[in-house]
């Protein structure tokens, strides 16, 4: 458990505890937030999910031209619509990916033109074709060029030959898209060499590109992409170039990925020197290159991200323990004077550290501060992550130095924090409540039949993260367990989530006992292989002292990494604090009293709104209580209800990230407190062998079914089709949850790259229009995710028809129902 002491100042400590130094005096610019990108972040429209998307507000992604063969999904204008109605800033267009092959077949420049001339054709007649910057040529310091070569000879007949090329290809470009924004040269890494000689020619010859970008791909960069900043910018100004726009187009392994502590150091070495930088696409895509669970559900690097997404205003300078270093605490941090706000977000080392703000100006904030700290825990690439847990709030007085002093204590590696600091105003905020909890790794504990692996590390970067950098595999015998000696410090109900992996096609077993008693089965859903790592929870009853949990080998090989307990307090629930969600319109700040989450309140006037960003682990209803001074109105998938202050309301969530909008014509609005576990109480629920089916679409037979079939060969013809009778009491906004799975995928002979495709259907209400849902691809036919999909019933008979004419659709397992505000 990572935790904070309740008061400023320096704590006690068997050693010293580092320092990050905060001076909210030293501006850096505004907030660019350009390290949020990701290449292959968007695989089709809808995936990753509109609620998973919006939030981050990412300035940039990188997509294949349109009908690329490099890859069966994520092209440019077909992901458009999604990114840029959920905010997105701009597609770099990575040209090269029109080819097969990689590295791509070099068939020669002539090759080459017709289609730079169709990609360029395409997007520059696209009505968004200013938010599109087109890549030409990717790292050709080794595909098609070999500039990288030592002999120097050698290097400048290939480089020229290249030099020669890009002028081709950028006229060609300009011809056809007279106003087109091109990025070059895109580099593997930095080359000094390479650099200074394309600046010059490209300045002599009239092409110089609009963003200079190049790649930072090894755990090396941590230590010195610094310095290649400093080198390129002294370039430009030796050659007297204004400052380009900066994008590492690629950057950070697959230890990075998913992980807060190991993403906080790239974000804020790229936010700092305000380039923008998209995570590099080692997997799959459509999940934000590891930060997004299925379709819609966070995991702690989108919570990372969604707190990146949140700093307004500057930032700020930020002084680490230690410059420029490979896995060190490091940080970024902003001030907004108009909000009264300073945050800072930091991590990427365990242990203590005290997190030293100064300059907090008495003017903005006053006498007294209030200190929110939160934590971003890793969850696996794909293990959810429930809203990150307050740590602290405490009240602290401003020195008379003007710092402020936050404690940390017991910091995870792997995690991020966020500490927000506020004006203390009167009273006092209530207390975080922590629950107690505790970690036990796979490879410390008694294992049988299995083997302990090393992970990503640094000097093997592009291995898969794992706890500890270790797991245990190879848990194939009939005998194959790991036992775990845990300790709990009393009687109760505990939460277990077990990090996992499970490539055995299908979901996978283990049986796991508490000291040797009749086992319960645990089923793992699957994974992309062994090492990308998921995370199961269960409940498990402790009395108070020490046990011996063991996980055995069920039905199949499932590889674990780590376990964690956590007591079980209550009910779920979760405060979300107002003056830190999205806005729009000109709310104001009121910081008059700290009381309840302790970060003040946003006073709401007529055109004012608030969004904010709730998670639920599961579909059903939840309990929503809004903490105003008035009443609110609140609009969840579609359907705006109203609410009274403090009275609750039952409300439909979708497993994952829900955005829940709020308006009022006057109000003050603290925070809005949902709790739930995901009731189905109220909610219908129809089985596939309810549904009517025609065109060929067959009930077929499954034991991972909920009720043994699903609805197989559905689609593919327009005769297709699965319709389903529903009754519904009341007429209204419902959601339809649809209960699917499918494995398409297309491989397209990529070392590291798991092309997996999406498939859609078009689901029609009685006798309205069709809408088109995408499924991503579930890992394995046997595994059953789901999609909620808003749609308008009206009380009595209803009909829900899917199918798809030109494709299949997925197979479907059931449909639930919930309306969207449900009786309380």
């Amino acid at each position: 458990m990572a935790g904070t002491l309740p008061a400023a100042g320096p704590a006690a400590a068997a050693a010293d505890p580092q320092r990050l130094t905060v001076d909210l005096a030293a501006s850096e610019g505004p907030v660019t937030l350009g390290a949020n990108g990701a290449l292959y972040g968007l695989s089709d429209d809808g995936v990753p999910s509109d609620a998973a998307l919006e939030p981050l507000k990412i300035t940039s992604i990188s997509q294949k031209p349109e009908g690329g063969a490099q890859h069966p999904n994520g092209d440019a204008l077909s992901v458009s619509k999604s990114f840029f109605r959920n905010g997105g800033g701009e597609i770099n267009v990575m040209m090269q990916d029109i080819y097969a092959k990689w590295p791509y077949e070099d068939l020669g420049i002539d090759d080459y033109l017709p289609k730079v001339d169709k990609i360029v054709k395409e997007v520059s007649a696209d009505p968004n074709s200013d938010r599109f910057v087109y890549i030409p040529f990717n790292e050709p310091d080794w595909i098609w060029y070999n500039i990288g070569v030592a002999d120097q000879a050698q290097y400048e007949a290939n480089r020229d030959r290249f030099f020669k090329d890009w002028k081709t290809v950028y006229q060609r470009i300009r011809a056809i898209d007279p106003d087109a924004r091109i990025a070059g040269p895109n580099e593997t890494g930095y080359h000094t060499r390479l650099m200074t000689d394309f600046l010059a020619f490209a300045k002599r010859e009239n092409v110089l590109p609009q963003v200079l970008t190049w790649h930072e791909l090894s755990s090396g960069s941590l230590r010195d992409f610094q310095g290649h900043y400093d080198n390129y910018r002294s370039i430009e100004r030796e050659l007297g170039i204004a400052p380009l726009k900066i994008s590492i187009d690629e950057y950070a392994n697959r230890r990075d990925l998913s992980v807060p502590g190991q993403l906080v150091q790239w974000v804020s070495m790229f936010e700092r020197n305000k380039v923008y930088a998209n995570q590099a696409y080692w997997d799959a895509a459509g999940n934000l290159d590891g930060n997004v669970v299925r379709s819609n559900i966070p995991n702690g690097g989108w919570w990372f991200f969604r707190w990146y997404a949140g700093l307004t205003g500057d930032t700020v300078k930020v002084t680490p323990p230690q410059a420029n270093a490979i896995d060190t605490l490091q940080g970024l941090a902003s001030l907004d004077t108009s909000r009264r706000q300073a945050q800072v977000l930091l991590g990427g080392s365990a242990g203590d550290s005290d997190v030293v703000v100064q300059n907090v100006s008495r003017s903005v904030f006053g006498r007294t501060v209030t200190a929110t700290v939160a934590e971003a825990a890793w969850s696996g690439y794909e293990g959810q992550h429930a809203t990150p847990r307050v740590l602290a709030r405490t009240k602290v007085q401003v020195a008379a130095d003007g710092s402020v002093t936050v404690p940390l204590r017991d910091m995870h590696k792997m995690s991020a924090y966020r500490v927000v600091l506020t004006p203390g105003g009167s009273g006092a905020p209530t207390a975080a409540s922590v629950p107690w909890t505790a970690s036990y790794e796979a490879e410390d504990a008694a294992i049988t039949g299995g083997q302990v692996y090393t992970q990503g590390t640094v000097s093997n970067a592009n291995g898969y993260a794992a706890s500890g950098t270790k797991d245990v595999g190879s848990l194939n015998t009939a005998a194959s367990k790991v036992d775990f000696t845990v300790t709990v410090p009393k009687d109760g109900t505990y939460d277990l989530a077990i990090l996992y992996g499970n490539q055995s096609g299908a979901p996978a077993t283990q049986k796991l006992s508490v000291d040797g008693a009749e086992p319960v089965t645990v089923t793992y859903p699957s994974t992309e292989n062994w090492t990308y790592r998921a995370k199961k929870d269960v409940g498990v009853e402790l009395s108070a002292g020490t046990h011996v949990l063991t996980l055995a080998k069920g039905d199949a090989e499932v590889t674990l990494d780590r376990i964690d307990l956590t007591a079980r307090t209550g009910v779920p629930s979760a405060s979300y604090e107002a003056t830190l969600a999205d806005i729009s319109g000109r709310p104001s700040y009121d910081y008059s009293s700290s009381a309840g989450v302790g970060t003040g309140a946003l006073v709401l006037r007529k055109g004012d709104k608030a969004v904010f960003d709730v998670y639920a682990p599961r579909d059903g209803y939840y309990t929503v209580v809004p903490r105003a001074s008035a009443a609110v109105r609140l609009t969840l998938h579609g359907e705006t209800v109203s609410a009274m202050p403090g009275r609750p309301l039952r409300l439909y969530l979708v497993a994952g990230n829900n955005r829940i909008a709020t308006a009022a014509a006057n109000a003050s609005v603290r925070s809005l407190d949902v709790s739930g576990e995901g009731s189905t109480t109220g909610t219908l629920s129809y089985e596939a062998a309810s549904a009517t089916l025609s065109g060929g679409a067959k009930v077929v037979d499954s034991a991972h079914a909920s009720a043994g079939s699903y609805i197989g060969l559905l689609g593919n013809s327009p005769a297709s089709t699965a319709q389903f009778t529903v009754n519904v009491p009341r007429s209204g906004r419902y959601l339809l949850v649809v209960h699917y799975a499918h494995n398409d995928r297309r491989d397209n002979g990529h070392a590291y790259n798991t092309d997996i495709m999406s498939r859609t259907a078009d689901i029609t209400v009685g006798s309205g229009a069709p809408r088109k849902v995408t499924f991503k691809n579930t890992w394995s036919s046997d595994d059953y995710w789901t999609v909620g999909v808003p749609v308008d019933l009206k009380q009595g008979s209803n009909s829900v028809t899917f199918g798809n004419a030109s494709a299949w659709a997925p197979n479907i397992d059931r449909i639930e129902l919930g309306r969207v505000v449900g009786r309380s």
